[in-house]
């Protein structure tokens, strides 16, 4: 069994990169990583097959996050407001970062077209590069199972993106009257 401390630095940048891309907002995100491994901190001894360890902390990010956002909804019916949302600036230019978000924002108003558990799949194969029977385990299905939903969600996106692409097209055309 590897040590917590080498656990932590081989997988720091797949903890965040999972927990940014589950929809943590960014005020959040350290939290929601520390959270994170602390779990695995408290449950590393809890681990039956080191071979997996890399789809054993996928799960733990999903049930954190899960965590996270079921004690957020309670803060919000409770009053509180939540801190707004303040990415640190980036040394790109501004027509670069402009670029770069209207690129995210629409792959995940792709991915909102996607059904929960084909979104899931492809985000984590796509996204979070987890093979498919990693993913499999994760979500405990049967990996043909995990397949053919992959396939469907990679359809389902392609349709997607391809509607956007032919509505992104239709209003760059000119009007003719």
């Amino acid at each position: 069994m590897k040590p917590f401390a080498s656990i932590y630095q081989q997988y720091f940048d797949f903890v965040w990169a999972s927990v940014r891309r589950l929809g943590v907002e960014s005020a959040a995100v350290d939290d929601v990583v520390h959270d994170v491994f602390i779990v695995i901190h408290g449950r590393l001894h809890t681990l039956r097959r080191p071979e997996a360890l890399r789809s054993w902390i996928y799960g733990i990010v999903r049930r954190t996050v899960s965590d996270h956002r079921r004690s957020q909804r309670v803060r919000m019916a409770s009053g509180r407001r939540l801190a707004c949302e303040a990415d640190a600036p980036c040394a790109a230019t501004p027509l670069d970062i402009a670029a770069q978000n209207e690129k995210v924002r629409l792959l995940f108003n792709l991915l909102k077209e996607l059904d929960v558990p084909k979104r899931e799949i492809f985000m984590m194969v796509e996204l979070d590069e987890l093979t498919v029977p990693e993913v499999a385990e994760i979500l405990q299905i049967p990996v043909n199972t995990a397949y053919t939903r992959l396939r469907a969600a990679r359809q389902a996106f392609e349709q997607a993106l391809t509607r956007h692409e032919g509505q992104q097209e239709r209003q760059a055309a000119p009007c003719r009257t």
